[in-house]
């Protein structure tokens, strides 16, 4: 049965029941959980745990927005006037123009939001649940009424649930109930019927554990939760426009007032001068449409849809389209350690006692695994070995699953899998020695005092199992744990221990310390008055490709700088394997010298500024050095995967989150997700970042370029008693040939192998340059000029008439445009082997844009309305010559410009 939550009901509501009568409403066992069976059957009954589909964007909706733009209101105002001086053919051509252009943007633009609303579905939410008595990992769709979930902080709440057991349990419901901040949740039943709010036992759908852990059963999902009765609630998807969309929307608007003066000015010499008055308000109007690249949004959208899904296919899932742009200008990434530097294959090599040290062997399987010199160590009833490791299986909140051939998986946290593993070693399982000690309190682990505690009842007695920070540890300690029992701990011994943890985490070794206590009653405080046990290290070797990875950004000009939580020598240590720091005596930052931002003296500031490792953070000063550094000017993406990195998350410029290690509510928090946890893949989204902008910057050169030219012809010529050498008609069709298909072509390329090498650009750094604009200039007239001498010569010097001398300027402006692609290419690139040539879009839009303007001249009816004919052979040749002219010229501004050395990073002359 689905059970009701709600407040409104006539029935008691869940929350007013105590946890006996759930569970037999609901008919499962806590320990044991649903069986297979039953899961089954309950699908059946209830469906899949989903919310209603978020609604999409519609199909008209997009369609609206190709008719929106002030290009389409010129180009219908272009057919009124046609119809209106009875050139209704060309009306007719131009109206095919408005349908053609609103259907390559409609299709394109609905390709690209569906490719983002799928990209959203690539991240799956899970949840852990206990089904025929073993913990399992399942995608969160697939929970019933009845499932036994578990939880710990920074875990997305996926159904509502009744708890069943909480320690320092708190959530974030501010989705659901507006709270601002976390509540206290408990698990005993609440008086009567009360709002959903005021329901301190329950845990809804969509809300967030902030801290502590707990178990509940899932009393109601999907559609039946609290969060799908209240749709409103449901997050929708904002549309946000980017910084990049932003410049390019004021780029638009720019040209949109220049070019309506240009073509005023132009229209009414025209007139004075003498030419037909329609033809030039016809040509002003063509005028204002050349001048304004129309494909600009459409490629710009596609560029960065397909950038999201080469990201996503090289583990990057990008979930704001602003993150994409940030990326290029990144020049700063803090990262942890552990599973981004590191493998996070966390296992257990070395135990420290009272009596020396216990090596581990991972690989042995002959009753050897723990060795003392070179001696084999056997457990003893009562040793301290044994103690330490029943200690550190108690105090754990990980599980692993044994079946006849042994091991067959774990689910919990690394560290907490890797202790696990070795207390099996000693044949002590969590399972049975909860048989014999059950748990009846915990402590959830707290960053504040960095320990944990469980509590378990042992006979007449309860026994606290502890794990943390060797310092916070052995601070609550009063005796030690060695062979022949108890003895009181001194501040020497204390040193003692101190010195030996320093030596394990200057070894690379992550290191936690355990303690016990025998108590009457679970209300004492767990921290204090403790036996101290021993220390464990683990090892977590660097992984492969990271020290790599940080020297490319090195080259790249982006810091890397590490802060963990760990100690500062082991810190240092993985530093130094991974390429952080180059020198042992560099500087590691401890987080208690780390003061509030505000009352930081200059030094101090620069000091900060230049670590490059900081140990023993906390949350607060994580967000604390984000700011140091985003007021120096930085630009930082920041990794994180606990709940309490999400404010840091969402404070740094990119937030990254770890997908595999990664609590749901840093995901929630972060602009990209990382589905394999590896800092190359940070790189490597960095680098495709850059790409996507490189690609959208030359584009738009290319658009902006080709588009000058069109208006210098035409305003050259209207000044002057000569006819148009091309037609308005004829440059709307070269808009949407020659303009958009290699424009789409260059923003999807792969972009210069060297792009990693240089420094990154300035977060203000606009699209164009004034270098750029100047570059611009220069080509508009190269191409301008070959097109107007192309046409006086077939005109004076071949006596062509003007229908034939004008197929020439069309057709020579046209390949003009489609050579000058090949002008995109980086500087500093080979001739034959650079990032335009190697991109086979390219040659493809070439092929078809020559296809097409064959077909615009060869075709009767296309032809006919293009008033277009065949140029003859001398034509052919006039307009091979002349359209390779601006091709050539930009070949040899690149090898001049080359030999000067310009940097690789700016893709035009």
């Amino acid at each position: 049965m689905v059970m009701d939550t709600s407040s409104d009901s006539d029935t008691y509501p869940v929350s007013s029941r105590s946890r006996a009568d759930v569970l037999r409403d609901l008919d499962v066992s806590l320990e044991s959980g649903l069986d297979a069976a039953e899961v089954r059957r309950r699908w059946k009954q209830y469906g899949l745990n989903r919310l209603q589909e978020m609604r999409r964007k519609s199909l008209w909706v997009i369609l609206q927005n190709q008719l929106k733009s002030l290009i389409v209101v010129l180009l219908l105002a272009a057919v009124v006037l046609s119809f209106a001086f009875d050139q209704w053919m060309e009306g007719a051509a131009i109206a095919a123009v408005i349908l053609i252009n609103t259907a390559i943007g409609f299709f394109t633009e609905a390709r690209a939001v569906r490719s983002m609303e799928a990209l959203q579905k690539l991240t799956r939410v899970s949840a852990r649940v206990r089904r025929d008595g073993q913990v399992r990992q399942i995608p969160a769709e697939e929970l019933v009424p009845g499932d036994i979930s578990l939880l710990g902080g920074g875990d997305i709440v996926t159904a509502d649930l009744r708890l069943l057991k909480a320690s320092k349990l708190q959530a974030d419901e501010s989705a659901l109930t507006g709270e601002s901040v976390p509540v206290d949740k408990q698990v005993d039943p609440v008086v009567g019927v009360v709002p959903v709010a005021e329901q301190s036992n329950m845990l809804f759908k969509g809300t967030a554990v902030t801290r502590g852990s707990a178990e509940g059963v899932v009393v109601a999902t999907g559609m039946n939760s609290e969060l799908g009765k209240i749709s409103s609630l449901v997050e929708q998807a904002r549309e946000e426009a980017t910084p990049l969309e932003k410049r390019l929307d004021q780029l638009g608007r720019n040209l949109i007032w220049v070019t309506v003066a240009i073509a005023v000015v132009v229209g009414a010499t025209g007139i004075l001068v003498g030419k037909e008055t329609f033809l030039m308000i016809e040509a002003a109007i063509a005028l204002a449409v050349a001048a304004i690249p129309e494909g600009l949004s459409i490629v710009a959208t596609i560029a960065l849809a397909r950038g999201m899904w080469r990201m996503a296919h090289l583990n990057a899932l990008v979930n704001r389209l602003s993150a994409v742009e940030t990326l290029g200008a990144t020049n700063a990434i803090f990262t942890d350690k552990t599973g981004t530097l590191t493998e996070n294959l966390m296992t257990v090599t070395r135990i420290v006692l009272d009596s020396g040290e216990i090596q581990i062997d991972v690989g042995a399987r002959d009753g050897s695994e723990f060795t003392k010199g070179e001696r084999p160590v056997h457990l003893s009833e009562g040793s301290p070995l044994q103690e330490l490791l029943i200690t550190a299986t108690l105090c754990n909140d990980a599980s692993l699953r044994r079946e006849s051939d042994g091991e067959c998986g774990a689910v919990g946290d690394p560290v907490e899998v890797a202790l696990l593993r070795a207390a099996a070693k000693a044949n002590l399982y969590r399972d049975e020695l909860l048989k014999e000690t059950p748990e009846v309190r915990e402590e959830a682990f707290d960053s504040d005092v960095k320990m944990m505690a469980t509590f378990h009842q042992d006979d007449d007695e309860y026994r606290i199992a502890v794990k943390g920070a060797p310092e916070s540890i052995l601070e609550a300690c009063a005796r030690v744990f060695s062979e022949n029992g108890e003895k009181e701990i001194t501040n020497e011994d204390r040193d003692r221990w101190l010195n030996r943890n320093d030596r394990m985490a200057d070894e690379g070794l992550r290191v936690l310390a355990f303690a016990r206590r025998k108590v009457k009653s679970t209300e004492v405080q767990p921290y204090q008055n403790l036996t101290f046990l021993g220390l464990v290290g683990l090892a977590d070797p660097p992984r492969a490709q990271v020290r790599e990875a940080i020297a490319a950004c090195r080259d790249a000009g982006i810091n890397v700088i590490m802060v963990t939580g760990d100690q500062p020598l082991t810190a240092r240590t993985i530093g130094l394997a991974v390429g952080v720091i180059s020198e042992p005596e560099s500087t590691v930052v401890h987080g208690r010298v780390l003061r509030d931002p505000k009352e930081l003296s200059q030094e101090e500031r620069s000091r900060i500024l230049q670590a490059r490792i900081f140990a023993r953070v906390t949350p607060k000063q994580k967000l604390d050095l984000i700011a140091i550094h985003q007021q120096d000017g930085a630009i930082v993406a920041m990794t994180g995967d606990g709940v309490n990195d999400a404010p840091a998350l969402k404070k740094a410029d990119i937030g990254i989150a770890m997908g595999k290690r990664g609590t749901q509510v840093a995901r929630e928090a972060a602009d990209m997700v990382l589905k394999d946890d590896a800092f190359s893949t940070i790189v490597t989204a960095i680098e495709q970042g850059r790409v996507i902008f490189q690609n959208i910057r030359k584009f738009v050169f290319y658009l902006i370029s080709c588009n000058v030219s069109e208006v210098m012809i035409i305003s050259l010529a209207s000044a002057v008693r000569v006819p148009l050498p091309i037609l308005p008609l004829q440059i709307l069709f070269l808009n949407l040939v020659t303009d958009v298909f290699p424009a789409l072509a260059i923003g999807v390329g792969k972009g210069h192998s060297d792009i990693m090498k240089h420094p990154p650009r300035g977060p203000k750094e606009p699209i164009l340059r004034s270098s750029h604009w100047l570059s611009i200039g220069g080509y508009g007239v190269i191409m301008t000029g070959s097109v107007l001498v192309a046409f006086l010569l077939a005109f004076v010097w071949l006596k062509m008439e003007v229908r034939q001398a004008v197929t020439v300027s069309f057709l020579t402006l046209a390949f003009a445009q489609l050579w000058h692609v090949f002008n995109m290419r980086d500087p500093g690139s080979s001739f034959l082997y650079n990032d335009i040539v190697r991109n086979p879009f390219v040659w493809a839009a070439c092929a078809g844009c020559t296809a097409l303007l064959l077909a615009a001249v060869y075709l009767p009816g296309l032809g006919t309305a293009l008033k277009l004919t065949h140029p003859g052979a001398w034509g052919w040749t006039l307009v091979f010559i002349m359209s390779i002219i601006p091709w050539a010229i930009g070949q040899l501004m690149k090898f001049k410009t080359d030999r000067k050395g310009v940097e690789a990073r700016t893709p035009l002359i």
